[in-house]
């Protein structure tokens, strides 16, 4: 039974260690809005959301008072809208007109962002899956809330590779579309493989096809409430270090799940899941990266830096799991460079590389996220380095995800402002040998042999 008491004890960790409830996220199914005519599917769907949003933002600020825990965001995710629209949307631009009705009952409710321009084209791509993913560039320069997300790969189906030759060009073409704002259009976009369908996080949230009609999903944060848990352990064993892990995403998991079930409750609204994802903030003290440092390492990036993820990662979910019956979404850790003090400072340090980011993501929850590189990188660069994290998700049968900023008139050594949460980040380089007879084979990567478990 979990009580206000629980929540108190929590009140050091709020006020000292960064702790916060970093969104309550809406998933709405949009399947009953669905028309052939666009100008009703667009009322329908905006008559949706502001109909079972609409108390939503209020919600979450009594909640926040009541329990005097930090909720940073309330957000919005819905089914994928290149499903929505497939019988009313006969060209990009028509899909254009979805993504402005987001934005608008975004605005109209009140929340941070809402997720779900997104398709699911792991195995192929319809046609409109394809209006879809060349209509983002516009859809995002239009919107002001809306982000976007496509699945191009999972274990089970291998990786799409046209759709990833297609985003290749679609993220440079958003970086261009956006370039008056340090082309942050790119930062609402991330490529997948194996999205979950519950995951309350942006820009990959969407309302996957399996869940119900509208649904609770919570994301809980406190990388500086581990930091300062594992202060106390310095010189200690790895089994204290784990152990010292678990308890404390254990506390945090029950600070989230408390509120989830209260905005369940008076919300009317069934509870999805708990993600525990330690997810930094610009702030000093709330660093994924200071946590790696604390363990053990000089910087983020040193020899040793994979393990110390992976073990982080690991006592974490762990943690996460004994205290909520549905703990889901991404849950672990994440490594995005722009929104991590430590991580930008080991980056300036010349610690962290992006081929080394690609290896911690083999054991982190996400994957290459919220890295500036050149503005004048090549679409089929792009491409591959999606498709190189895209085989780390299939192959180990785990989430990864790209989230590349290649910011139009900047280069190495150059800085980017984005603000807010999304922080600042260094132009990262990013190998300059060129991969685009690979790039542009036609077809799809094979599931690998250990897929089939039927």
């Amino acid at each position: 039974m979990i009580n206000i008491l629980e929540v108190e004890e929590t009140n050091r960790m709020v006020s000292d260690e960064n702790l916060d409830v970093r969104t309550i996220t809406i998933g709405i199914s949009l399947f009953d809005c669905m028309d052939s005519n666009l100008d009703k599917l667009n009322e329908n769907i905006y008559n949706k959301i502001t109909t079972v949003a609409r108390d939503l933002v209020a919600t979450g600020e009594k909640i926040e008072k009541e329990f005097g825990i930090p909720i940073v965001n309330k957000r919005i995710s819905v089914t994928p809208i290149a499903m929505i629209g497939a019988a009313a949307c006969h060209s990009p631009k028509d899909y254009v007109t979805i993504a402005k009705t987001l934005d608008r009952a975004a605005k109209k409710v009140g929340v941070n962002f809402l997720g779900g321009y997104s398709a699911i084209v792991s195995k192929g791509m319809t046609t409109q899956d394809r209006y879809l993913i060349e209509s983002i560039p516009e859809a995002l320069a239009s919107t002001d809330f809306v982000c976007s997300s496509i699945n191009v790969g999972s274990t089970k189906t291998g990786i799409n590779m046209d759709a990833v030759r297609l985003l290749g060009q679609v993220v440079k073409d958003t970086a261009l579309a956006t370039k008056d704002e340090e082309s942050i259009g790119c930062a609402k976009l991330v490529v997948f493989c194996n999205a979950p369908d519950d995951n309350p996080f942006m820009a990959g949230a969407f309302h996957g096809v399996s869940e119900a009609d509208a649904i609770i999903n919570v994301g809980v944060s406190g990388p500086g409430v581990v930091k300062t848990a594992l202060s106390h352990v310095r010189g200690e064993s790895f089994e204290v270090l784990c152990e010292t892990i678990k308890k404390t995403a254990f506390k945090i998991t029950r600070v989230g799940q408390a509120v989830a079930k209260e905005a369940s409750r008076m919300l009317h609204i069934p509870f999805g899941i708990i993600d525990l994802s330690l997810a930094p903030t610009p702030a000093i003290g709330d660093s994924v990266a200071d946590i790696l440092e604390e363990i053990g390492l000089e910087k983020a990036g040193a020899p040793g830096t994979t393990a110390a993820l992976a073990l982080l990662n690991d006592q974490v979910k762990k943690g996460g799991i004994m205290a909520s019956s549905y703990v889901g979404g991404l849950s672990g850790a994440f490594i995005p460079v722009s929104e991590d003090q430590g991580m930008i400072d080991s980056v300036e340090a010349g610690a962290l590389t992006i081929e080394k980011l690609e290896a911690m993501t083999c054991v982190c929850s996400v994957g290459l996220d919220m890295i500036a590189i050149p503005g004048d990188t090549k679409a089929t660069t792009i491409s591959g380095i999606i498709a190189d994290e895209m085989a780390i998700g299939m192959v180990n049968q785990k989430t990864t995800a790209v989230r590349l900023i290649p910011v139009i008139g900047k280069g190495v050594g150059d800085t980017v402002q984005f603000g807010g949460l999304l922080g600042y980040a260094p132009i990262m380089p990013v190998n300059q040998f060129d991969c685009q007879d690979f790039v542009n084979r036609k077809g799809r990567i094979p599931a690998p042999i250990h897929s089939f478990k039927n």
